[in-house]
């Protein structure tokens, strides 16, 4: 057995985005039941530790009309996860659900039972919502601060908790000589107040089998670095370059020790794209044709009006980026859209897309293409394989969320032909060792509550 590190893999299922390739003829649907199942199967084939679901709570708008550029419908995350419970054994289940306009009982009683019908599979990845458009959607309405929508999900999770560890797990006995079900009938007792909740009771779903879902977190703010080191088990993060990444890791991972955790306990996990081929050129023309499928004429103009803040629907995406300097203020055409948040100086911004355009002769779609990719594992079978291992073995991540640009075949390639070379080399397991998410993981169990 190999000592190098073990390397995580995960599978993502592209929801509402311009990366999903859904123009391509392999290409299936993105709400069908079938094409959540493929996705699954194959990355449990493939041993990896869990599928993951991005949530969308309103479809993205711009100038006033759906963005149907993206890939169109969002199915209900508890829904399709339930599902996949039934045609999958060992695969994690990690769902991203909302901590700004959903409340703590709703949401622990939905993942209690999601981890008790995946036989202690479940993971939340706990989101905050940026943004009154996507508040119209709830009763709650508008939007928090960045500040206290962080104070909020903390609160919220720390409910979650509390009502998750109502049950300490053995107050079922069930004998039927002595006619007794519950050895406590005070179970499932709680009661939280902060300055987010009000609320006591009794939890309706008894203890499941990790105790608590597997808790991630997707934040790359002082905020967000800050309460993925506190409370999460692992971290979803943008930071696709190795020293990029090192220098994260080595920042989330160092903020550990204050809360009594050990190095181990948070796992770092980018999201990767990848493109194979049987040679490195090979490779090369497939990812350069892959980037011209996500990003049309079409997708260009928007990605363009995003930055700018006006319409440009009369533009050539072939021809010379605007002239005019973008509208700057809060007001955008983008709605529900948060990468627009990026563009902190979007006039300084637009300064660089034009400087580069004149430096290398480029259209305003090649501009896109370029500024606009996700960092992407180009090259054989064996190459991806050697950098993968090799940003795990430098503590540049803990491993990977890999993003298909294909649904839902995307992953089968990968899982042929890059798993197999890192089972050889000892970084990725042959064979599940263990049966819930937490072990797949490598992370402590959950404590019983002491009575």
């Amino acid at each position: 057995m190999s000592d190098r590190r073990q390397m995580h893999l995960a599978a993502h299922f592209p929801g509402v985005n311009n990366t999903t390739v859904w123009s391509d003829p392999a290409a299936g649907s993105h709400i069908e039941f079938s094409s959540f199942a493929h996705l699954a199967q194959t990355a449990e084939r493939a041993k990896f530790d869990f599928l993951f679901l991005a949530e969308g709570l309103r479809l993205r708008e711009q100038n006033g009309l759906i963005y149907d550029l993206d890939v169109m419908g969002r199915p209900d995350t508890f829904t399709v996860l339930a599902a996949l419970a039934a045609v999958t054994e060992r695969l994690g289940l990690a769902g991203t659900i909302n901590s700004t306009f959903n409340e703590p009982v709703e949401v622990a009683r939905q993942f209690a039972s999601l981890d008790h019908l995946s036989a202690g599979r479940a993971a939340w990845n706990v989101v905050t919502s940026w943004d009154a458009f996507t508040g119209e959607n709830f009763r709650r309405g508008g939007f928090l601060p960045q500040d206290r929508r962080y104070v909020r999900a903390k609160e919220f999770l720390d409910a979650a908790f509390t009502l998750f560890d109502s049950w300490r797990g053995d107050e079922i006995v069930a004998d039927p000589e002595s006619g007794t079900f519950l050895a406590d009938p005070d179970a499932g007792r709680f009661a939280v107040s902060s300055s987010e909740f009000d609320i006591s009771g009794r939890f309706s779903v008894p203890r499941s089998p990790q105790g608590r879902p597997v808790i991630f977190q997707a934040g790359d703010s002082e905020e967000g670095r800050e309460f993925a080191a506190s409370t999460a088990d692992a971290i979803f993060t943008r930071h696709g370059t190795l020293d990029a990444g090192r220098e994260f890791y080595a920042d989330v991972k160092g903020r550990l020790a204050k809360y009594g955790r050990s190095p181990d306990s948070l796992k770092i996990l980018p999201a990767a794209t990848f493109v194979l081929g049987d040679t490195d050129a090979e490779a090369q023309e497939r990812a350069d044709h892959v980037r011209r499928q996500q990003v049309s004429g079409q997708t260009a103009i928007k990605f363009a009006e995003q930055l700018w803040n006006r319409d440009l629907s009369d533009r050539d995406p072939d021809g010379p980026l605007p002239a005019e300097d973008p509208i700057v203020g809060e007001n955008t055409i983008a709605k529900g859209r948060a990468s627009v948040r990026m563009y902190r100086d979007p006039v300084a911004t637009a300064r660089q897309w034009r400087e580069l355009a004149a430096a290398k002769n480029l259209s305003l779609r090649e501009v896109v293409i370029e500024m606009t990719g996700r960092q992407n594992f180009i090259g054989t079978p064996a190459q991806v394989a050697d950098t993968l291992d090799e940003f795990v073995q430098a503590r540049a991540s803990d491993g990977f969320i890999l993003v298909p640009h294909i649904t839902p075949g995307g992953l089968d390639e990968f899982a042929d032909r890059v798993v197999p070379l890192l089972q050889e080399r000892g970084a990725f397991r042959s064979e599940y060792t263990g049966t819930t998410l937490r072990e797949h993981l490598g992370l402590d169990a959950i404590r019983r509550p002491s009575t």
